[in-house]
């Protein structure tokens, strides 16, 4: 990566590829080592094997990488792609795994698959990778992932004092601590860190006064840092409820999210918008019953079933018609299979205080 000329080095390792045939022999790398500046533009397809050293939250980077060798004048009949995962007790903590295959898994839903990553999980490489109409029409979040970021903070820790691999993972949940404010006396206060029913972790930052400073996750992370020796604090007064101010926050949120059709690539979405269409197509006819007009009202309201996604997403792949998802969306809500109204799976209630940590100005009590 820090080489003048990397793409001297594609050359001969490639070099029937970029037409360099007389590097063939003495001059020909067998194995080549980079970061990722030789991810784009380049050709390398002589070679069939390709090994991650680290997985990016960024999906397309795997996609850039696998696109250097999976190109035009490729040889082989199939191309190799391996990758070094976390240790088990990181991956605990981080769980990088399940959060890019969870990833991988919703980007298959919407394009379609003949791929695999991660011994199985789909995903179709060439419609990611020449960016397929509609794959990225949404706005790519303004914030660093928060595993991402916790990830680089635990790694630098580990690295200074590697018995934090052991003191972390044992320390329960509910713990909090407090530091001294290091930022504007105003954000005096507490961070909580959650977890919600849909797996989710939540940062809030709480002012004295139980206002919500910021949900912004990488300001938050940055706003805790300290070292390891940085002096405990006493904690402050109402911290725990603050603490209970922020849970009822982020609580609310959700319900606010799981209330809404979410991202348009969603089944609920689609399904949504394809019956809104075909009721206002259809007003006034047999069509249009009141089952079905409860049905779609019970989508936009509240979360899916798993059970009711999966079919969905089946029929909608197979080409279902609107007539025929009008009639299984009244089917699944009679046989109570489409939304989850009762309380029957994991709800909100279900939201875990992992930790919080107070933020007290230096003189407070």
């Amino acid at each position: 990566g820090n080489d003048e000329n990397p793409t001297d080095f594609a050359h001969r390792f490639s070099p029937r590829s970029n037409e360099k045939e007389a590097l063939i022999g003495a001059e020909e790398i067998r194995v080549l080592i980079s970061t990722d500046v030789l991810s784009e533009g380049q050709n390398l397809q002589d070679g069939h094997i390709i090994v991650n050293y680290d997985l990016p939250w960024a999906l397309i980077r795997l996609i850039q990488r696998a696109g250097r060798v999976d190109r035009i004048g490729q040889k082989s009949a199939e191309i190799l792609c391996y990758s070094f995962l976390p240790e088990d007790g990181l991956e605990k903590i981080i769980r990088l795994r399940d959060r890019l295959a969870t990833r991988i898994k919703q980007n298959a839903e919407v394009v379609g698959s003949d791929e695999t990553f991660f011994e199985g999980d789909p995903i179709n490489i060439a419609d990611l990778y020449n960016e397929k109409a509609g794959i990225y029409d949404e706005e790519e979040d303004a914030e660093v992932d928060l595993a991402s970021l916790a990830y680089q903070i635990w790694k630098n820790a580990t690295d200074k004092d590697p018995a934090l691999l052991k003191i972390v993972p044992d320390l329960p949940n509910l713990c909090y601590a407090t530091k001294a404010n290091s930022v504007e006396a105003e954000k005096e206060g507490v961070i909580v860190y959650t977890r919600t029913a849909e797996d989710n972790d939540v940062l809030a930052w709480i002012d004295r006064a139980g206002r919500v400073i910021t949900l912004s996750q990488s300001a938050i992370l940055k706003a805790a840092q300290c070292e390891a020796d940085c002096p405990a604090l006493a904690r402050l007064a109402q911290h725990h409820d603050l603490v209970k101010k922020g849970v009822d926050f982020i609580r609310e949120d959700e319900k606010k999210m799981t209330g809404s059709l979410g991202k348009k690539s969603s089944i609920k979405y689609r399904v949504y918008m394809r019956l809104d269409r075909f009721i206002k197509e259809n007003e006034g006819t047999l069509f249009v019953t009141e089952p079905l007009n409860r049905a779609i009202d019970d989508i936009y309201k509240y979360p899916m079933k798993e059970y009711a996604r999966d079919v969905l997403n089946r029929q909608l792949k197979a080409g279902i018609s609107d007539e025929d998802l009008a009639g299984l969306v009244v089917s699944l809500r009679d046989d109570d299979r489409l939304n989850i109204v009762d309380g029957s799976e994991p709800d909100l209630a279900a939201l875990q205080i992992i930790c919080s940590m107070g933020m007290k100005n230096k003189g407070v009590n």
